[in-house]
């Protein structure tokens, strides 16, 4: 009965894809939140620009039963946060001048754009990063921690995974999107893009958690739980690329993630009377996001305002397609974020690197409660 279902859904999956024109420009698969389409690449500009969210099914292999069944697997989240004596005095190491220092040089790239080779070097930048905060953390040989360059074969920009192995295999994911795009230019490869908020300060948070996350007694001495990640992905801005790819890969290969928790960036807090983080509520996993509530209140010295950004607004719903329970926090309520994005105007000087700290903070509190509990 089970694969009558299966069989039916694939069934109906492969009957609602379009044809693809057969002549003209090249064009993409999209997926909307009522329908797919094929468009061409200024169509999907003008869908971004107007603030459409979309997820691009070009190369996508998400038809496969394994993205189907994955999605059985539950999890329960606690209903306290009992880490705090272990937490909170890791909060004293997160450095706003490495955040800045970093967020400078991967804002100084033209852009980071997927296609281009700007893109393919700012992810050589990282990955380069990634593996010296691995190494001086002492951790790729005490407990064989590893990052490896996703590659992905039709972009020249692979997505950054960082893995600290648990004494499970059950994964909580920690994911930021590394690229960047000017969608009010003519030609996203070359125009300027500096993405120092989108998503240069999501990505620039996430690993400074994980620098500190690597400075626990705790962790070095091999006693998490469970397997931790921390995700950059390539491609988001096309129509969460990096990510997809990345998620169909785990769903296949039938890989344990517990939980994903996506920032989509961190750094404004201009448009904000009260500085808040914005939590995210809709096509999000109800209770990890509710976790999530009880991890601001814990860990962070600003409260959560609740927000909605729309369908397929950032990677966490690749996760979510995938079948695993993903959640989203963002800098702000969606209509107080950043007005600069996907311009040359995303620069440094709209950033606010103590906000940004508050979310290492959360990052912190989430990851570390989660690694270290027993589901």
């Amino acid at each position: 009965m089970k694969s009558q279902v299966i069989l039916q859904l694939l069934g109906l999956a492969a009957a609602a894809v379009p044809p693809r024109p057969s002549q003209g420009e090249e064009t993409f698969l999209i997926q909307l939140e009522t329908e797919q389409r094929w468009v061409t690449q200024e169509e999907k500009r003008s869908l971004r620009l107007e603030g459409t969210g979309f997820i691009d099914k070009t190369y996508s292999s998400n038809l496969e039963t394994s993205s189907l069944t994955t999605a059985a697997k539950k999890y329960a989240y606690p209903s306290s946060a009992s880490h705090d004596a272990a937490v909170k005095p890791l909060f004293g190491s997160l450095s706003t001048d490495l955040l800045k220092s970093r967020l400078t040089t991967f804002s100084e790239f033209q852009n980071r754009y997927y296609k281009g080779g700007y893109g393919a070097q700012s992810s050589a930048w990282l990955l380069d990063l990634v593996n010296t905060t691995l190494v001086e953390a002492g951790v790729t040989s005490s407990l064989g921690a590893t990052v490896e360059a996703f590659s992905h074969p039709k972009w020249n920009q692979d997505s950054v995974i960082a893995r600290i192995p648990g004494k499970t295999a059950s994964t909580i994911v920690i994911g930021a999107h590394q690229d960047s795009v000017n969608w009010k230019a003519s030609n996203q490869q070359t125009s300027r893009a500096p993405g120092a908020d989108d998503n240069g300060s999501g990505s620039m948070t996430i690993l400074e958690s994980l620098r500190v996350y690597l400075t626990s007694p705790e962790v070095l001495a091999g006693e998490a739980v469970n397997t931790v990640e921390f995700h950059w992905y390539s491609a988001e801005e096309a129509g969460l690329l990096g990510s997809q790819a990345v998620f169909e890969a785990y769903a296949a290969e039938g890989r344990d993630v517990a939980a994903m928790l996506e920032q989509d960036m961190t750094g404004y807090s201009a448009g904000m009377q009260t500085e808040t983080l914005g939590v995210v509520t809709d096509y999000v996993n109800k209770e990890l996001t509710e976790f999530i509530k009880l991890i601001v209140d814990t860990y962070c010295d600003i409260p959560y305002a609740e927000t909605k950004c729309g369908y397929a607004c950032s990677d966490f719903a690749s996760a979510t397609e995938a079948g695993y329970q993903s959640a989203f926090v963002i800098e702000a309520p969606f209509e107080k974020t950043s007005p600069y994005i996907h311009t040359s105007e995303d620069t440094l000087e709209t950033v606010n690197y103590a906000h940004m700290v508050q979310h290492g903070q959360m990052t912190l509190g989430f990851v570390y409660e989660l690694a270290f509990t027993e589901f």
